[in-house]
């Protein structure tokens, strides 16, 4: 490299992100985290069935109530910690860097297991169509990688062009749900519209655990709004508004669009219809009430939107990767801002390496891309996350009792303190129905905490250790290095 060229990386890595990113671009970014139509003709489903049947769609408007409280604290403590990185610099701020070098390290793991767990079943859809449509037979993990490539490209560079790309894609997944439940509530549905799915019976029917768990992946995204705090228009009143609209906004959406899937087949045949098969449900529903022209669109969507998901995952484990090199965690160089495009490049690379790297193991293991790299890591990556953000709202009320820069008692106490005893109650459930989500069970069928259900569990606990070793490392060797942690996480 010659000087120059090191004089221009030593400059792009000293830059901040700047942009003039609003509400609604925001919201574009974190909605399509959660991939709506994924959601619908994926996840959905499969809570139906594995989990609480009938009641599930009431789990969503719970999972909504719960993140709504545990948003309220996270706003408040937008307004007093100027800087991007969300979890780990709150959690830093309220109970110490060390803690919050822990939740750093368990907030990569929660998106990069998320992330790693939809290419895997966007591997396996873009297979499976290109074969049908008369194709060759590829491989899933090959289109895996050719998706990597994909965000990759769009992740280097500015992050305008990625809200762009979700946008229109985002707006496409919605409106054809909103088809399907508009149509099927004016033809009636199979048995009559009725509200069964929110009867406290159907409710806690089945295993609610897994339901539960299913319900909360579907948010996984939305917190990340404070990630992006440097690239907005007016942090202070951009952030908050942009958190409460993608909670309310998800919430809402899912649960009418459950209930229509439910009111689509009657409470009576909806658990046939999906146990059928749980991956054609969305197909066989939008192909009833809207024919073949609207089965061909979502089968067309239901890609992008997985391509949505993995793209908005990506800008945002960029993003906190980005954050991590300030604090001085992770390399310097990690933390280079592109001279042109204004994008952590640096930092996107290193995660499309890493999502390489992943694809290949689990191709050399030969791992199932939906029964195993889908459900697995999607289950790892939603009670870290509850329990990544059980934490943050502890440390939001710590933060405002120390400090008492914000009177506001419902904004800074009652709400954090609500949304952590909902999401760790919520992880205790998830803890218990684990098993059923990787097939550990004994010969009646009940679940049992196996060699899979043990080494998933085991990251959650490995990552945040990793946290506090580095934190007692850096303190102890590079003391220099310690002052900056202090100054980017604990302010």
């Amino acid at each position: 490299m010659t000087r120059l060229e090191s004089a221009g990386v030593a400059a792009s890595a000293k830059r901040g992100l700047t942009g003039s990113l609003g509400v609604t671009a925001i919201i574009f970014m974190v909605v399509a985290a959660a991939s709506p139509l994924t959601v619908v003709g994926g996840a959905a489903p499969l809570g139906i069935l594995l989990g609480n049947g009938v009641g599930f769609p009431s789990l969503y408007a719970i999972s909504a109530v719960i993140l709504l409280l545990f948003s309220v604290g996270l706003a408040a403590m937008t307004r007093h910690v100027p800087k991007p990185g969300a979890f780990f610099t709150y959690v830093g701020y309220g109970l110490g860097r060390s803690a919050g070098l822990a939740a750093a390290w368990i907030a990569m793991l929660t998106y990069t297991t998320i992330q790693v767990s939809v290419y895997g079943y966007i591997g396996y859809i873009l297979s499976v169509t290109v074969t049908s449509l008369g194709g060759p037979s590829v491989a899933w993990w090959a289109y895996s990688l050719l998706v990597i490539a994909l965000v990759g490209v769009l992740g280097y560079r500015h992050i305008d062009l990625s809200s762009k790309v979700l946008g229109v894609l985002l707006v496409a997944e919605v409106a054809i749900v909103l088809l399907m439940v508009a149509a099927i509530a004016i033809s009636g549905g199979a048995e009559g519209l009725s509200l069964a799915p929110f009867e406290p019976a159907n409710i806690v029917s089945g295993s609610p655990g897994v339901g539960l768990m299913l319900a909360i992946a579907a948010f996984i995204g939305f917190e990340a709004t404070a990630i992006f705090r440097d690239e907005a228009r007016d942090p202070n009143r951009t952030i908050p508004r942009a958190t409460y609209g993608a909670v309310i906004g998800i919430g809402v959406f899912y649960t009418l669009a459950s209930w229509g899937l439910v009111m689509a087949w009657g409470p009576g045949g909806i658990l046939d219809a999906t146990a059928e098969d749980p991956g054609t449900l969305i197909l066989r529903t939008v192909s009833r009430y809207l024919g073949v022209a609207g089965e061909i669109t979502v089968n067309v969507l239901l890609i992008t939107s997985m391509f949505a998901c993995v793209l908005s995952f990506h800008n945002v484990i960029t993003r906190y990767q980005h954050s991590m090199a300030g604090a001085g965690v992770l390399p310097e160089r990690v933390g280079a801002v592109h001279h042109h495009h204004l994008s952590p490049h640096v930092s996107s690379i290193v995660q499309t390496a890493t999502s390489i790297v992943l694809v290949a193991v689990f191709a050399i293991l030969q791992l199932d891309p939906v029964l195993q790299v889908f459900t697995w890591f999607a289950g790892v990556a939603t009670l870290a996350i509850a329990l990544l953000m059980a934490v943050t709202s502890i440390a939001v009320i710590v933060y405002f009792v120390r400090n008492r820069t914000d009177r506001r008692p419902w904004n800074t106490v009652i709400a954090p303190a609500l949304g952590a005893i909902g999401l760790l109650l919520s992880a205790a459930l998830i803890v218990a129905y684990f098993p059923i989500m990787v097939g550990d069970a004994d010969a009646d069928g009940d679940p049992v905490f196996g060699g899979v259900s043990w080494f998933l569990l085991s990251l959650i606990v490995v990552f945040p250790v990793i946290g506090l070793v580095q934190a007692a490392w850096i303190r102890v060797r590079r003391p220099a290095a310690y002052a900056k942690l202090t100054d980017a996480i604990a302010g």
